[in-house]
């Protein structure tokens, strides 16, 4: 049974996503510290899935389901994550670099086509009207909401206690709903940001921000907290 002042790590992340990153922290830093997952968005669809009229430009893992089966057609994916999403629905993925500054670049040195941004209500970036400002074709469809849910009575308690509390956070909404929920801990409370737009709503912490933001990258910074 893991020692009262053992180190908490929280995920936020939807329960599936949180367990595999998890898994991967645990890899990287086995040792005497517990998970708690309390996620603090659910996915809710808004459409169906349906063929898109262009290629696809996914800057999020969960906007491939809606975009339906790829049939070996190609998709711009935002990073690995995402990329191994769309591969397993069958597209063909052009990785585009891990963040959305390194996918518009990527499009910008490719030859024009029709693209279409599958998306959630809660976005940043303006990615397609940018694509739009340089000339291209985007068709833009919100076909997810991210509805915020409260912390659990776990993570809570977590929070008002006296062992470490290490929270991981993936975006600058999640960084913002993270903030709304915490409010004052008692408990020593350290944040990992993936980038430095998801670290600001959080810096009264100090955030650390990740050397890249991927997956990989905020796994290593997340072990070296918890080591």
């Amino acid at each position: 049974m893991p020692h009262q002042r053992a180190p908490v790590l929280l995920l936020t992340r939807p329960e599936a996503d949180a367990r595999r990153f998890e898994a991967r922290v645990r890899a990287l830093a086995p040792g005497d510290w517990r998970a708690v997952v309390s996620p603090l968005l659910e996915i809710v669809p808004l459409a169906e899935p349906a063929a898109p009229g262009g290629v696809p430009v996914f800057t999020s893992a969960h906007a491939v389901f809606f975009a339906g089966s790829g049939g070996g057609r190609p998709a711009w994916c935002v990073g690995p994550r995402t990329a191994a999403e769309a591969r397993a629905a069958g597209w063909a993925p052009r990785e585009g670099g891990g963040d959305a500054e390194a996918l518009l670049a990527a499009i910008h040195a490719s030859p024009p086509e029709p693209l279409i941004h599958p998306r959630g209500v809660h976005a940043r970036g303006d990615l397609a009207a940018r694509l739009r400002a340089a000339g291209r074709e985007v068709e833009e469809r919100i076909v997810y909401d991210q509805r915020a849910l409260p912390l659990t009575g776990e993570a809570q308690a977590a929070l008002d206690g006296t062992a470490p509390v290490v929270a991981p956070v993936f975006s600058p909404r999640s960084a913002a709903l993270l903030l709304d929920a915490v409010g004052n801990p008692s408990a020593p409370f350290r944040v990992i940001a993936v980038s430095a737009a998801a670290a600001e709503p959080l810096r009264r912490w100090s955030p650390v921000v990740a050397a890249r933001p991927d997956g990989e990258a905020m796994a290593d910074a997340t072990a070296t907290l918890l080591r």
